[in-house]
């Protein structure tokens, strides 16, 4: 029963997603659905895979190192989506196929270190502040360019794209004008032609905003909750 809920919900999601890349025109190949798993038991994260789900983001870098080698049988791609503290890089180097949440100099600085040191390489995305909350974690728009910049000369690094949270007052004019602004930082950065530095992935989009992050132009939305539930 629990496996036919998750897949009944997961199609209810690719259902949406479709809907809204046809309201404007997209492939719905262009935009790809990340799991968010964060508090869910490995048991339900299995049933999601089962579906045939692949990509699973963890905001917490003990809760993915915990998760991991319970579902190691199973093919997963996994994603890490939270704040990151300096101190936890060294326990990331590895485990995932991209941080979307890279977000200071020091940190970048930090896995460069971590990754040499493993002789591995690890792809990125540049967390951007569009709503510019205090809550928030990410670069101040502004000196997104700068940022983007500095980390492109870590060897080790590669920046993949840029992720954002929409404004957490939910409100539709204002969350789409946070997705329109990380949309024009990508085609501006990209522009540039930085050595290294490709502009593919917008990050955006979560349970109650996802639809319209697609509408402008996410390609990676982020869901939890419509899938698992509301978490305890």
């Amino acid at each position: 029963m629990l496996c036919m809920d998750i897949s009944a919900r997961i199609t209810d999601v690719l259902t949406r997603m479709a809907a809204a890349c046809a309201r404007t025109g997209r492939p719905p190949d262009t935009v790809k659905l990340l799991l968010v798993t964060k508090t869910v038991p490995a048991e339900i994260i299995r049933a999601a895979l089962a579906s045939g789900q692949i990509r699973l983001g963890e905001n917490k870098v003990q809760e993915l190192r915990d998760k991991q080698p319970l579902l190691a049988d199973i093919p997963a791609e996994w994603h890490f989506i939270g704040h990151l503290q300096t101190n936890k890089a060294k326990d990331l180097i590895g485990r995932v196929a991209l941080i979307h949440s890279v977000d200071r100099l020091e940190l970048a600085q930090k896995l460069q270190q971590r990754l040499e040191a493993a002789d591995l390489h690890q792809d990125i995305l540049i967390q951007v502040n569009t709503s510019e909350e205090s809550s928030k974690s990410g670069v101040h728009p502004a000196q997104a360019r700068e940022l983007v910049t500095a980390i492109a000369s870590l060897s080790r690094l590669h920046i993949r794209g840029l992720m954002t949270i929409g404004t957490l007052a939910g409100d539709e004019t204002e969350t789409r004008r946070c997705f329109r602004l990380l949309r024009n930082l990508r085609d501006e950065i990209a522009a540039a032609h930085l050595p290294g530095v490709q502009m593919q992935e917008l990050s955006m989009g979560m349970s109650n905003d996802f639809e319209w992050a697609i509408e402008e132009g996410a390609t990676l939305i982020r869901v939890g909750s419509t899938v698992f539930g509301a978490r305890n």
